[in-house]
């Protein structure tokens, strides 16, 4: 029974897996439809904007961007809500193991402890305590139970406390003393981390702050220092260079190409800080880049809506 059941496990995860690699997988072909667009955009075969007058290299970072953001969105977003259902069911963890450490002094087993604990509720955790003393019901050996019970749910923390709990178990020493050390340990881990999350929490907002900032800045050069420069150069050729219009003449010319290239580096630049910025935010959130991903998609979702304003 308990091989079927670690089997049934190891499915399980596989069929994670492959969750995640559909939403890859997903990602990866809009991102390859965007991308052709942009490219074809690149060259001028379509005008996806129906803007008169737009640089096809424009349109082209637009829809560069839109694939960017299809390819890491679905997999940043899917990614945080994993963390978070991590998150969930190892905050609930340190309520039961007070709980069978509370039974285990009572002289039960651990066997009957976990049985009598999974009465409880532990939010998330719930179910799989229930599946835990189902198998310890049937005949499986508490410890089995234990590990597959670490296999099923896959966090870190839930990893090393059923490790230590296996091991002290096997060693035959007190079990419910050991379980409330490892509760009273893993709710300070929980607390520290805690902390350090609303403490990070004010640099992820400072980030946001200041990209937003950056990218005010940048919507009113353009539409107000750019169109002066244009406006400047026009006058100064407004008597015209051989018969031409002042807009026809090549110094003004000049002046359009000298705007153009200014505002491709002010696109640039919101690209870069965005997806920088955005990684950072995932750092200093929990340590990880695949979180940043998410503030990543925000921030170049901004950036998108900033490019249809300029």
């Amino acid at each position: 029974m308990a091989r079927k059941e670690l089997e049934e496990a190891r499915t399980r995860l596989y069929q994670k897996a492959d969750r995640t690699r559909m939403i890859l997988g997903v990602g990866g072909a809009l991102f390859v439809v965007m991308l052709i667009i942009g490219i074809l955009n690149g060259i001028d075969s379509i005008n996806t904007t129906g803007r008169p007058g737009e640089l096809p290299i424009r349109r082209a970072i637009t829809w560069v961007t839109i694939a960017v953001m299809c390819l890491i969105g679905p997999y940043g977003f899917y990614t945080a809500s994993k963390q978070r259902l991590v998150k969930q069911i190892e905050r609930r963890l340190p309520d039961f193991l007070r709980d069978v450490a509370e039974a285990g002094r009572f002289g039960m087993i651990l066997a009957e402890a976990i049985v009598v604990s999974s009465s409880g509720r532990y939010g998330k955790l719930t179910p799989e305590i229930k599946k835990m003393a189902a198998q310890i019901s049937w005949g499986v050996p508490a410890t089995e139970a234990l590990r597959l019970f670490a296999i099923r749910v896959k966090t870190p923390m839930t990893e090393r406390v059923v490790s230590i709990i296996v091991k002290s178990s096997d060693a035959g020493g007190d079990v419910a003393d050991v379980l409330t050390m490892v509760s009273h340990a893993t709710k300070e881990t929980q607390l520290t981390e805690e902390e350090r999350k609303i403490s990070m929490s004010t640099y992820v907002a400072v980030i946001y702050i200041s990209f937003l900032v950056f990218i005010v800045t940048i919507w009113i050069m353009n539409v107000t220092f750019l169109p002066k420069m244009v406006e400047a150069g026009t006058s100064l050729t407004s008597g015209g260079v051989g018969g031409a219009s002042a807009v026809e003449s090549p110094l003004a010319k000049d002046i359009v190409g000298v705007v153009n290239t200014i505002q491709l580096a002010f696109i640039t630049a919101m690209l870069v800080h965005a997806a920088g910025d955005g990684i950072l935010a995932g750092v200093l959130d929990n340590g990880k880049i695949a979180t940043g991903l998410r503030h990543s998609f925000i921030m170049l979702f901004i950036c998108v809506l900033s490019f249809m304003a300029m």
